[in-house]
């Protein structure tokens, strides 16, 4: 795949048609989607905390808990309490991976986003598409499969809650976001989802191998991050990867239908249909 450039997206060739002209895409404006964005994540925040672990029952996330672990002890992949405890006795390293944890999901997302906004507006539409996808499709998996996540599980199961143990930016026991926060909305991990985005979205325009390096270390990390600070099983992380895999999938198909939507709207029989009385 060859690697795509600014100037590849300076011009967008227009969509030969028979005998129509392809209607142009409304230039991007930030303000608008800076609206849009913050519109979107309230709507999503709402409905995913509409309820909040405080009104999910604690017994359904706790089947739901235990039937993941069944299935990845069935497939060799239950090691997430033998990670945690692996860094337990670093308390700076943990504070590391509580801040790693709270704050770059938001601050690398976003830069992603403004860097590709500025720089390639084309791939910009696509992966902005793609992952607001990603996030409302989530929302499944929150609405129909609660789960509790390592850091809430009973002890003898041998978990920690490093936000409460070793402290951070926040807290999920403080009471405004104990409150409100559905903290059963594990299935799937958006924190892996959106690591797994900005990789996807930046690697093929990226120029230098140390920054493609990092660009693909980063959802390593999120995986790390995770599993150590006890929000998620790593089956988790594979429902965040299957949900942005739909979301690519939306985002490809997204821009042919709403053009062909366009283009139909846009048609003379169209408008003499909305004319005739």
């Amino acid at each position: 795949m060859s690697r795509v450039t600014a100037a590849d997206e300076a011009v967008v060739p227009a969509t030969p048609g028979d005998g129509d002209e392809t209607p142009r895409r409304p230039p991007l404006r930030w303000w608008k989607e800076i609206t849009a964005a913050t519109v979107f994540y309230a709507v999503y925040g709402v409905i995913r905390n509409l309820q909040g672990s405080a009104a999910v029952s604690d017994n359904l996330a706790m089947r739901n808990a235990r039937r993941l672990i069944d299935l990845e002890e069935l497939m060799g992949l239950y090691h997430e309490r033998s990670i945690q405890q692996a860094f337990l006795g670093a308390e700076e390293l943990m504070s590391i991976w509580n801040l790693f944890y709270g704050t770059f999901h938001f601050i690398v997302t976003v830069g992603v986003l403004v860097f590709l906004f500025r720089r390639f507006p084309i791939r910009y539409r696509q992966w902005r598409t793609c992952l607001a996808a990603t996030t409302a499709l989530a929302l499944i998996g929150f609405i129909f499969y609660p789960l509790m996540p390592p850091r809430l599980m009973p002890a003898s199961y041998g978990f920690v809650d490093s936000l409460e143990v070793y402290g951070g930016l926040w807290s999920f026991e403080s009471g405004a976001v104990a409150k409100v926060s559905n903290q059963f909305a594990a299935m799937p991990s958006l924190h892996f989802a959106w690591s797994l985005w900005c990789a996807c979205a930046l690697v093929p325009v990226l120029r230098r191998n140390w920054t493609k390096a990092l660009a693909v270390l980063y959802p390593v990390l999120t995986l790390l991050a995770i599993v150590i600070t006890g929000n998620h099983f790593v089956l988790d992380a594979v429902g965040g990867a299957i949900v942005l895999g739909a979301g690519v999938a939306f985002a490809a198909v997204a821009p042919d239908a709403w053009a062909r939507a366009r283009r139909r709207d846009a048609s003379p029989s169209a408008r003499t249909d909305l004319m005739t009385p």
